[in-house]
């Protein structure tokens, strides 16, 4: 189950994700950094899992300049791998 807190600290705001990332949770993560203004970053300290389509989403998200902060080694590994991939 993925979980979703807002934290704002002046006009910068951060959602904090923990849980599981997956396909049918991306949804409400969308609907939620649609209601930001600017962008939020996103906080990945807590995620403990993620599916193949979060990666791509998480990708997606940062190419539209969302930050990914906190983000555990093996998504960032994951995340390099998926953009070789598309890349190739």
């Amino acid at each position: 189950m993925l979980r979703i807190e807002r934290q704002s600290k002046g006009t910068a705001i951060k959602l904090r994700l923990s849980g599981r990332v997956q396909a049918d949770g991306l949804a409400e993560l969308l609907a939620e950094i649609e209601k930001c203004t600017p962008p939020p970053s996103l906080d990945l300290e807590e995620v403990t899992l993620l599916d193949r389509e979060s990666v791509r989403f998480l990708i997606r998200c940062e190419s539209k300049g969302i930050q990914l902060v906190n983000c555990p080694l093996y998504v960032q590994e994951w995340i390099a791998r998926e953009k070789e991939q598309s890349a190739g």
